[in-house]
């Protein structure tokens, strides 16, 4: 039985942009009902955007409070720790008969540290059980261990993901390559698409959650994947273009 029960699995965006306030939002703009297992916690310090992780017992008994919800969807967002990514992991091994979205954030991204590494090994064990990934152009290329150019390393670099178990994904390339316009790539082992939109001045903050959480929506709606991702990028579109101007602009994008 499908129900308006989706979980978000990700962090507390201290600017309240991101993270598991645009999940939360973009669940109730598709009239669903939005819940939260709470990863990480987040503040501006004199070390610029700081990441704390919850507890691993305190996030193990968030999850075990929702393991009878009957959801219908769950999306995950920002793991900051093996510790953290392995119960998540346990936990949607036990939901494969509903979609799952894995937005692959990777903390301090920006720095190739062991760290890093480590979360990067431990995201690539949950590819052969969510239905879609959806990483920007710096967690592909990490992910992957490639360099991404040109629309055509965007192309080979999500090729390379499925074959490393991904059933689907999506490359979010945003502006790198054109100012004028935003581009994602998506493929699932058969159908490469390339979608572009104008790239916008408006507040984007949290646009990836946003993206993330409309597809895990669209699915519960009983969308195709290929469908889901054109309809949320659509969404995400809009939203941008209808969001206020202040938004806090972070010196880290945990979207």
């Amino acid at each position: 039985m499908t129900t308006k029960y989706v979980l978000a699995i990700s962090g507390n965006d201290i600017f309240s942009g991101g993270g598991l306030y645009a999940d939360l939002s973009t669940y109730a703009a598709n009239d669903l009902h939005g819940f939260v297992a709470v990863t990480c916690l987040t503040a501006m310090t004199e070390n610029g955007f700081e990441v704390f992780g919850i507890d691993r017992t305190i996030f193990n008994h968030q999850l075990q409070s929702l393991k009878d919800v009957p959801f219908s969807a769950i999306k995950l967002g920002l793991l900051p720790d093996v510790e953290i990514a392995e119960l998540a992991l346990d936990f949607i091994k036990g939901h494969q008969e509903i979609p799952i979205v894995l937005d692959p954030v990777l903390v301090c991204k920006e720095s190739h540290d062991v760290a890093v590494s480590a979360l990067r090994d431990e995201l690539l064990k949950f590819f052969p059980y969510v239905t879609i990934i959806t990483p920007n152009l710096v967690e592909a290329e990490l992910l992957a261990q490639t360099t991404i150019e040109t629309l055509e390393d965007m192309k080979a670099t999500a090729r390379r993901l499925y074959e490393l178990g991904a059933r689907a994904v999506v490359v979010k390339g945003g502006n790198r390559f054109s100012q004028e316009k935003a581009v994602d790539v998506f493929y699932d082992g058969t159908t490469f698409e390339v979608l572009e939109y104008p790239v916008l001045e408006s507040n984007n903050v949290g646009a990836g959650c946003t993206f993330a959480s409309s597809i895990a929506s669209q699915l519960v709606l009983g969308r195709e994947t290929h469908q889901a991702v054109r309809l949320s990028k659509e969404f995400v579109y809009q939203a941008i273009k209808h969001s206020d101007h202040y938004g806090v602009k972070q010196h880290h994008d945990q979207s």
